[in-house]
């Protein structure tokens, strides 16, 4: 999404970012719940880092 010099001076000048990038939006929510889960339970998703890349590359980083 291009955003004017208008609106980059704006957000320059207020020194913050966009209401835009502060809510998270569904798929970060959803993936910030699964960390908070994972923390709750004292679990891992994977057992090794090797099985983490493995599964990255297998579905695309998804």
């Amino acid at each position: 999404m291009p955003v004017s010099k208008e609106r980059l001076a704006e957000i320059t000048a207020d020194r913050t970012f966009p209401p835009e990038l502060k809510a998270p939006n569904a798929e970060t929510r959803a993936a910030m719940a699964e960390a908070e889960e994972i923390v709750k339970a004292g679990r891992a998703r994977f057992v090794t880092a090797a099985a983490m890349f493995a599964e990255l590359e297998k579905t695309g980083g998804r």
